[in-house]
């Protein structure tokens, strides 16, 4: 599934309307329509008796919206306010024509502090639904405080929804818009608007996946508006760098050897920590061997050797007390993936990660190989190549990038936002190899833009994956994917993307020991065979 810019989806209507199959009036009604019954899909009880509803219009494209919705819904016996954010006349084209249709059948009030007050004295009724169509994908500025405290009146509504996006989400970055010194007043406050359901059209805007835009709506539809596919296609080349990529499914994970044995499905290293430490490895390597790596090896210092030998049966043990001894352990070139980070200790990793790099296989660096090198991440730069995967969570990342980090972190001003996944292709970039940022809108970056999004919101929202060790799960599936031969992108986004399928199978209650038990039953529904 592709994700889409704002840019993108303009340039997207602008060839459907050129082509002249289709005018943008067309498509204003035509999205409207889409809105409406994705309402009345949701909440079949709307359907059956009129309701009373309040739109709210802004200046451009999404108030024209705004209003079809407005007099669809009238059609159907409903009692329908709109509000409009802005002037009549000074609306564009497509838009305008939409208002005067309204105003043969009813009147507009603008948004005006007067009417923001009347509402904040209760002076009217509550609506049974409240309609957001004040900006839309083409919002690249900041949402003033009147806009923003109309937003606030109508949040009273038994039923929210947004008409392509929320109003004051960036639709490039899902960062929030808003008036910062109106956040700064109330930080608590959700300015913007809150949707039960979102109805976006022909493809999800990359906003929708990402940063606040996860948390301005509960539910995301997607409607079909008319644009043909060999204009879409043309406009999201699938062999662009810059294509943004939400992962879907990945039927390529089950790769298929001619006359497989274990070798040829790889041998993964999983670097373990000291005594009492290597829970998290031991995790790793479960992971590693039931996503298909042909043999998984921990290898622990001298000391824990016993303690892993009484928990493990199918993954082996090998004995690294130091860096020279892992030099060694690779001079067996049949081992061709390494995981360092889990449970290892920041002074192992120091110690370990330069001897692992220089062996130059396919490496996951997480957790402790990530922190180790915080106070000079250049030096840690300086040994990567493009064969590896850094898996780092915010913190992580922000002290591996922290000028990157530092950007993401500072208010907008104007959009496009900068982005998360602006903050993982530069960082990216940095280091030469392949990033996942880990969080619920996971993305992953390689060096030359490409960047794919595992979202794991909405209808695949899992919330109980925030459990301990559930990264080091995730850890030891890229590692896996990397030893049967799988690119580091492509290892990465596959992981990801059955990591949170292992969530959704197993459900509330997951720890971390679930999840690999669950890729059996996963792999089989990939390839159609489950029961």
């Amino acid at each position: 599934m592709e994700l889409l810019t704002a840019a993108q989806m303009r340039a997207i209507e602008q060839a459907a309307i050129e082509s002249g199959r289709v005018t943008g009036l067309e498509l204003m009604e035509r999205a409207g329509h889409g809105v409406v019954e994705a309402v009345l899909e949701e909440w079949p009880h709307f359907a059956t008796t009129p309701h009373r509803a309040v739109v709210l219009c802004g200046p451009g494209n999404n108030g024209g919206d705004g209003f079809v919705v407005a007099r669809l819904l009238r059609e159907r016996g409903w009692d329908v306010e709109v509000f409009l954010y802005g002037e009549v006349e000074k609306l564009p084209p497509d838009a305008k024509v939409n208002a005067e249709r309204w105003l043969e059948m009813a009147e507009v009030e603008l948004v005006t502090q007067e009417l923001i007050s009347r509402f904040q004295a209760d002076e009217f009724d509550c609506f049974d639904c409240a309609f957001d169509a004040l900006f839309g994908t083409g919002l690249n500025r900041n949402i003033s405080e009147l806009a923003q405290a109309a937003l606030e009146t109508v949040l009273f509504a038994d039923t929210k929804v947004a008409i392509d996006i929320a109003s004051g989400i960036c639709a490039d970055s899902g960062r929030y818009l808003g008036d910062p010194g109106f956040r700064e007043r109330d930080a608590k406050l959700r300015v913007f608007f809150p949707a039960d359901l979102t109805v976006t059209f022909e493809n999800r805007r990359v906003g929708h996946v990402l940063s606040e835009g996860l948390a301005s709506t509960f539910k995301l539809v997607t409607k079909r508006i008319g644009i043909s596919h060999r204009i879409l296609r043309w406009y999201v080349h699938p062999r662009s760098p810059i294509r943004i990529k939400a992962i879907t499914r990945d039927s390529g994970v089950l790769k298929h050897i001619h006359n497989p044995h274990k070798y040829s499905h790889g041998h993964a290293l999983i670097l373990a920590g000291g005594v009492g430490k290597g829970g998290a490895a031991r995790l790793a390597a479960r992971g590693a061997l039931r996503i298909g790596a042909g043999l998984v090896t921990v290898a622990p210092p001298p000391a824990a050797l016993i303690e892993n030998a009484a928990q493990l049966n199918a993954i082996m043990l090998k004995s690294v007390r130091d860096a020279d001894a892992l030099a060694d352990a690779l001079k067996d070139t049949r081992i061709n993936a390494l995981c360092l980070g889990p449970g290892l200790g920041v002074d192992r990793a120091r110690a370990l990660v330069p001897a692992a790099l220089s062996a130059r296989r396919a490496t996951v660096l997480d957790a402790d190989a990530l922190t180790a090198f915080a106070e000079d991440p250049q030096t840690l730069f300086n040994q990567l190549h493009n064969g590896c995967v850094l898996t780092p969570h915010m913190g992580e990342f922000g002290r591996l990038f922290p000028d990157i980090k530092a950007k993401l972190d500072a208010p907008p001003e104007t959009g496009p936002a900068y982005s998360k996944i602006d903050a993982a292709r530069e960082a990216a970039s940095r280091a030469g190899c392949t990033i996942l940022l880990k969080g619920p809108d996971t993305v992953i970056a390689d060096p030359d833009g490409r960047v794919s999004v595992n979202a794991s919101v909405y209808e695949r929202a899992a919330p109980w994956l925030a459990t301990a060790g559930s990264g080091d799960v995730l850890a030891g599936y890229i590692t896996g994917l990397l030893a049967r031969g799988h690119t580091p992108h492509a290892a990465a986004a596959s992981a990801a993307w059955l990591h949170t399928e292992c969530a959704l199978k197993f459900g509330p209650g997951l720890i971390a020991e679930d999840l690999p038990e669950q890729l059996p039953a996963v792999l089989a529904d990939l390839e159609g065979n489950s029961p």
